[in-house]
C-alpha cells in the first residue's frame, strides 16, 4: 500500500483520491480552503465522464443529481433560427454506451466527496496549502523525516511525506509552478457572465430539455437546466479582448444585458431573467508533453486547463483520475517503477488532453464566435451535417477510452 498526496481537493483531486484508494493504496488529500467545497454553476458531461465516473462507483451518484439530456441545439444568435441539433437519446446513448447529462458543479462534487468520506483509505485535510515539493531516493530521508518518497510542504511550513505526489490544484496549480515552470495562464480575451435562476421563473415554452446555444458576431449564449430541472443554468460569452484574469466578479444585470445588444427575442427573453451574475476572464495554458517529475505528476487543470467551449475540462480531469489509479495498482512505496508509472499515465493522456486543449481554442474561434462570412459559412456547414456526421465528429471525445 502506497501513501498517495494529492494536492487539491477540487473535483479531479477527490477523484484522483477515490481512483487511488479504490486500487488499494491511502490518499491524503491537501486543499487549500479550511471547508471541502466547490463553487461554480452548470457543468456538462459526456459519456466519457459517465464512464470514469462508473469506475469510480459515483456513477449511478451522478446521474441521481443530473438532468440527461435530449438534445444539443446550435441556433443563430441573432436571427433565432436553429442551424443544426444533436439528438442525444436513442442512437446516441446506443454508440457511446452512456447519456449526456448536466449537473450542478455542487452536485458532482458533493458526490465525489461523500465516497472519498466513506472510504475509509482516504484522509481530507483541509487548510493545507501545498506551495513546494521536495524528493528523495528511496535510501535518502525526506523533509519529514520520512525515507524517500516525496514531501509536500504548506504554507505554514508544515511538510507531508508520501510515495507519490498528485499536483490536483488547478490552472494556476504550485506544483505545476515549480514542476514545469512555464508562468502564468493564458488570458484568452473571453469574458463570461454566469447565473442560475429558478425554473419556475422561466418561461413555460422556454423550460427546453437541451444544452442550447445561440451563436453571435463575437459572442453566444449558452443554457441548460441543471439542479434536476429546479434551476436553469445561464452562460453569457463575449469576445471583448480581456486582458486581466478575473474570478467571480459580481455584475449588474442590466450591464450583462447590454453586453449582447445584437441577441435574438427568445434569447433575450432567458438573458433578461439572470439575476446575481459573476463575470469570470477565461484562461488556459498551452499543452506540454511533460507533467512528471519523478515521483510528482499532474492531472486535471493543473496538467491540461483549457477553455469552456469542447465542455470537457471536469470530463477530463476524471479520466485522467481512473487511469492514474489503474496504473498504480498493486505498486508498492519503495519501488523504483512507481516513477515509471508516473510517466506511463503521463505518456498515455498527454496526446488526447493537448489535442482536447487546442480543439476547444478552435471551437471558440471557429464555431461560437465568426463574424460576417465566416459564420455564414460556419452555418452552412453546420446545417449540412446529419445526425450520425456529427456523432462521428464528437465520437473521439465521447466515446472515452474504455
Amino acid at each position: 500500500m502506497a501513501n498517495i498526496l494529492i494536492a487539491g481537493g477540487g473535483i479531479g483531486g477527490l477523484a484522483a483520491a477515490l481512483s487511488v484508494a479504490r486500487q488499494g493504496h491511502r490518499a491524503t488529500v491537501l486543499e487549500r480552503s479550511d471547508v471541502f467545497g466547490e463553487v461554480g454553476a452548470g457543468i456538462q458531461l459526456g459519456p466519457n465522464a459517465f464512464h470514469a465516473l462508473d469506475s469510480l462507483g459515483v456513477g449511478a451518484a451522478v446521474r441521481a443529481r443530473a438532468v440527461l439530456i435530449d438534445e444539443l441545439q446550435f441556433m443563430d444568435g441573432t436571427t433565432g433560427e436553429r442551424i443544426a441539433r444533436m439528438p442525444l437519446t436513442g442512437a446516441y446513448r446506443e454508440r457511446f454506451g452512456n447519456p449526456y447529462a448536466v449537473v450542478h458543479r455542487g452536485d458532482l462534487y458533493q458526490a465525489l466527496l461523500d465516497a472519498c468520506r466513506a472510504h475509509p483509505a482516504v484522509t481530507l485535510l483541509g487548510g493545507h496549502y501545498v506551495v513546494r515539493y521536495e524528493q528523495t531516493d528511496k535510501n535518502g530521508e525526506g523533509a519529514d523525516g520520512g525515507s524517500g518518497g516525496v514531501t509536500a510542504v504548506t504554507c505554514t511550513g508544515r511538510a507531508f511525506h508520501g510515495d507519490v505526489l498528485v499536483g490536483a490544484d488547478g490552472i494556476r496549480s504550485a506544483v505545476r509552478r515549480q514542476l514545469v515552470g512555464d508562468g502564468d495562464p493564458r488570458v484568452s480575451g473571453h469574458t463570461i457572465y454566469r447565473s442560475v435562476i429558478p425554473m419556475d421563473q422561466v418561461p413555460r415554452e422556454l423550460r427546453w430539455n437541451s444544452v442550447t446555444l445561440w451563436a453571435g458576431p463575437k459572442w453566444h449564449f449558452v443554457h441548460y437546466p441543471i439542479a434536476g430541472g429546479k434551476c436553469l443554468n445561464l452562460a453569457a460569452t463575449r469576445d471583448d479582448a480581456a486582458s486581466e484574469a478575473v474570478a467571480g466578479l459580481p455584475v449588474p444585470a442590466e450591464a450583462v444585458v447590454a453586453e449582447f445588444p445584437e441577441l435574438g427575442h427568445a434569447a433575450r427573453r432567458l438573458l433578461e431573467l439572470g439575476k446575481g451574475w459573476r463575470a469570470w476572464v477565461l484562461c488556459d495554458r498551452d499543452p506540454v508533453t511533460g507533467w512528471t517529475d519523478g515521483r510528482v505528476t499532474l492531472l486535471g487543470d493543473a496538467a491540461h486547463p483549457m477553455l469552456q467551449y469542447a465542455a470537457q475540462g471536469a470530463c477530463m480531469a476524471l479520466e485522467d483520475a481512473v487511469l492514474l489509479g489503474e496504473l498504480l495498482r498493486g505498486a508498492e512505496p519503495g519501488e523504483p517503477a512507481l516513477e515509471r508509472r508516473l510517466e506511463k499515465y503521463n505518456a498515455a493522456r498527454s496526446e488526447r488532453t493537448a489535442r482536447t486543449q487546442l480543439v476547444a481554442r478552435e471551437m471558440g474561434r471557429q464555431l461560437y464566435h465568426p463574424v460576417g462570412e465566416a459564420a455564414r459559412a460556419r452555418n452552412r456547414m453546420l446545417c449540412s451535417l446529419t445526425a450520425d456526421e456529427l456523432y462521428d465528429k464528437v465520437a473521439w471525445l465521447h466515446a472515452g477510452v474504455r
